[in-house]
């Protein structure tokens, strides 16, 4: 026999940490078990690693090819996650009615925006250690300090969440499936991630140093390869496009 009251409901939300911590579990697993996505985030970053790094197929400058290779695969990885993968995940769940769902719940937009980049930040954890690992085993002797790593790792991961989201919420899905496939293809040869800038005409390595996944890259392989102290010019970089691009989406972004 129970004491009166012990199965007696309780309505109300859940605390917002664990609401928001429940929202990101979710998501990541979601991003784990899509298919398309793990290509797009694990897959392909590795087997360019693999590739460029075992057989010299590009010509990347005075040193080991991983040497220069690691840092810029290591920005697309960032890349690939918080700008292409959110973006296409988002678009289609915009476009399914589950952000406007989702927004009608007790877990408040922002905090699903929270939820979000969590996932990206775990998602970009498990990406970083598998292809360090990889690197080490092809000869990789990175330098540099770590604290320089990890700034241009968290604004590199901002300025594209925010891209991402801007894009997501302001493009119908197939276009932004589309959109988020071709820039994620267009940076990649000309970001500076497996082809040096310097091999580009100087007036377009003007332009080209100046995008995120430049500024990215570049700022890894000053600090990794070079062991460079903190890349101010880099990192003010990632902190325009991040300013830029969080505002931006917060501001126009719709959730039906």
């Amino acid at each position: 026999m129970t004491a009166t009251g012990t199965y007696t409901p309780r309505p109300g939300a859940a605390p917002l940490p664990r609401m928001i911590a429940a929202q990101a579990a979710l998501e990541t697993k979601m991003l784990l078990r899509n298919g398309e996505q793990l290509l797009l985030t694990v897959v392909i970053p590795t087997l360019l690693l693999v590739l460029f790094g075992s057989v010299d197929i590009v010509d990347t400058g005075a040193g080991e090819a991983v040497d220069f290779l690691t840092p810029g695969i290591l920005a697309l990885a960032v890349m690939s996650t918080a700008f292409t993968g959110q973006a296409i995940a988002t678009g289609f769940e915009r476009r399914y009615g589950v952000l406007k769902r989702l927004a009608s719940s007790p877990l408040p937009r922002w905090a699903l925006m929270a939820a979000k980049t969590a996932s990206v930040l775990v998602t970009e954890v498990l990406q970083v250690i598998l292809l360090t690992v990889i690197a080490f085993a092809l000869g990789w002797d990175p330098h540099g300090g770590p604290l320089a790593v990890l700034l241009l790792l968290v604004l590199g991961t901002a300025a594209f969440s925010g891209l991402g989201l801007l894009m997501a919420g302001t493009l119908k899905a197939e276009a932004t499936l589309a959109a988020a496939n071709l820039v994620f293809l267009l940076l990649l040869v000309g970001g500076g991630v497996i082809v040096p800038l310097d091999k580009f005409p100087p007036a377009a390595q003007d332009v080209l140093g100046l995008l995120p996944i430049s500024a990215l890259s570049d700022g890894l392989r000053d600090v990794l390869q070079h062991g460079a102290g903190m890349p101010w010019g880099d990192l003010g970089i990632l902190a325009v496009w991040a300013v830029a691009g969080l505002a931006a989406a917060g501001r126009f972004f719709r959730w039906e």
